[in-house]
């Protein structure tokens, strides 16, 4: 089958007739361009029955705008969990004209360094770092010299702007939710240890503390178990709690972990909420709808985070805070009731 051959500027020029130079004015929609209106839209049916696509690799050398932004992650691309900040990022470049080209790499520092290269050869506009998990992290000192942000965790030495999940303001408003309803024995579930120095649950653990203080409620130790955030610890640490000190809440710092909490409580024969409320973190669209009944919890700001750091990397540089925690949003749902008065 004959290759169909490809429309040429002089060719969208012949059939509109105009010059070349008239033809990359419009098409390239240049600032201060002498075309007329009608000569406009004469150019531009031309190029549309004509097929005719820019050279986008020309166009960049002629203007030293490349129209792509890079988005470089560890697994955010692959992950359907995170893909929303790919998602986010995606929806806010095409309204501004821009492209994304998004590279996964596994946490490997080989096919890194090659995404960074490949970054500066297609001339990126600027470029999201992008994290799985909230976590304290280096930018690549090759990607200093390019705008940059850093989406999903924190940039340590705040050189260019981070932009995160506020996880102190999301346990906050998850155990203000519990104490709204009447529960003062509230138990938290944490997705890690004591000793670990990641932010979601360091920050999940204090606005659960600060919350309980603002209302004069005693924090208990007691009424707090560590796990690792997978539905298993979920199970057995909730089952734990309501063995040894029958909380009437429990804050779990996932959903992953409230789902071990729902399957617990059934194994005990007791029910979600009217024995025992429950809110998650997350919002995990693919868990928190389909618990019976449907979990309350935070709903993650994937997509948030990512359209405000292309704001950032389209804005340039600007004097702004390094670090932009982005609020986590409750989603209600069906797992928490007024707590019972006993006598």
């Amino acid at each position: 089958m004959e290759q169909r051959r490809r429309a040429t500027m002089r060719d969208v020029a012949d059939r509109a007739g105009v010059s070349q130079a008239t033809v990359s004015l419009v098409l390239n929609d240049v600032a201060g361009g002498r075309a007329t209106e009608e000569t406009r839209a004469r150019v531009l049916a031309a190029a549309r029955d004509l097929e005719y696509r820019t050279n986008a690799f020309a166009k960049t050398l002629r203007s030293g705008d490349s129209g792509i932004i890079g988005f470089i992650s560890d697994e955010v691309a692959s992950a359907p969990f995170a893909g929303a900040m790919l998602k986010g990022a995606q929806e806010l470049a095409w309204q501004t004209g821009n492209v994304i080209l998004s590279v996964d790499t596994f946490g490997r520092p080989d096919l890194e360094a090659a995404a960074v290269d490949m970054m500066h050869s297609y001339q990126v506009r600027g470029v999201l770092y992008a994290a799985m998990y909230h976590r304290v992290l280096d930018l690549p000192a090759a990607l200093r010299d390019l705008p940059a942000v850093v989406l999903n965790a924190r940039e340590a030495s705040g050189r260019v702007p981070s932009f995160f999940p506020d996880e102190e303001q999301g346990g906050y408003t998850a155990t203000q939710q519990l104490l709204d309803a009447g529960h003062d024995r509230i138990a938290f579930i944490n997705i890690q240890e004591p000793d670990s120095d990641l932010p979601a649950g360091i920050g999940r653990l204090a606005g659960y503390r600060a919350a309980l203080e603002e209302r004069d409620v005693p924090f208990r130790e007691e009424l707090v178990r560590y796990g690792g955030g997978v539905v298993e610890d979920g199970l057995a640490l909730a089952r734990d709690l309501m063995e040894a000190e029958r909380p009437t809440a429990i804050f779990c710092g996932n959903d992953r972990t409230a789902w071990g909490a729902y399957r617990a409580l059934e194994r005990m024969g007791l029910r979600v909420p009217d024995d025992c409320s429950i809110v998650g973190f997350d919002n995990q669209e693919t868990l928190a709808p389909f618990l019976d009944p449907g979990l309350t919890t935070l709903q993650l700001p994937f997509e948030v985070m990512a359209r405000r750091a292309l704001d950032a990397v389209l804005d340039g540089p600007r004097t702004g805070s390094p670090f932009n925690p982005v609020e986590c949003a409750l989603v209600n749902r069906g797992s928490v009731a007024s707590a019972k008065v006993t006598a």
